[in-house]
């Protein structure tokens, strides 16, 4: 008579068993953690493209413009003694610069959300309008308060570091060839701390992006 013994697994050596986490939160974990290195990684490594490359001359030389007075569409004082401009536009120096602050700030921010799309969508995955938009103002309206340049000279006196704007200044040599000390631009404290912030604040429209995207997932 042939008797039937129930089959019996035996355990491999050294595993135990462990509680599991429910599959949907951990998904969930995941999905938002790798969202959030793909946003962080692009608004971070194409910053410098976009703010550099990306940035005409003309609005990097007249964004950061300030002042009452009456200048040319140039930035060049309106002061009357040019007759041959005596017809030409003008416009109160405050207003110049915001103008061209806002037309480097339209284009950085297009291009960070239109990289942001193809990247995303390259992937295999699709990122809600609505939590791009939201990253992209984050960084578009904290872009044009600091390349204004006034309010991040408030925030270096505030957090101490004026001391450093003042010593790190960049030479500049003139179309006259005198050498002069430029407190702002490439090689200039102002400009570090200029690019640092935006990187930083960079990390936050990211993680606020990967919040709205996710949160309903």
């Amino acid at each position: 008579m042939a008797s039937s013994t129930a089959a019996t697994r035996i355990p491999l050596l050294g595993s135990r068993s462990r509680p599991s986490r429910p599959a949907p939160a951990g998904g969930r974990a995941v999905e938002r953690i790798a969202l959030l290195g793909v946003l962080i990684g692009l608004f971070g490594e194409l910053h410098p493209a976009l703010d550099q490359w990306g940035q005409r001359s003309v609005d990097a030389r007249l964004k950061d413009l300030h002042g009452r007075h009456l200048v040319h569409l140039d930035g060049t004082p309106a002061d009357g003694q040019d007759p041959d401009r005596a017809d030409e536009a003008t416009t109160t120096a405050d207003a110049l610069g915001r103008r061209h602050a806002a037309l480097h700030v339209a284009a950085y921010t297009a291009g960070q959300f239109a990289a942001a799309v193809v990247a995303t969508r390259a992937l295999g995955y699709r990122v809600p309008v609505r939590a791009l938009l939201a990253g992209a103002a984050v960084n578009g309206a904290t872009h044009l308060v600091i390349d204004r340049r006034e309010p991040l000279l408030h925030l270096a006196r505030w957090t101490g570091h004026l001391g450093y704007v003042e010593h790190c200044t960049a030479a500049r040599v003139g179309a006259d060839g005198v050498v002069r000390a430029e407190p702002s631009g490439p090689g200039s404290a102002l400009f570090e701390l200029d690019q640092s912030l935006h990187r930083a604040i960079g990390v936050a429209a990211a993680v606020a992006t990967t919040w709205l995207a996710t949160r309903s997932s």
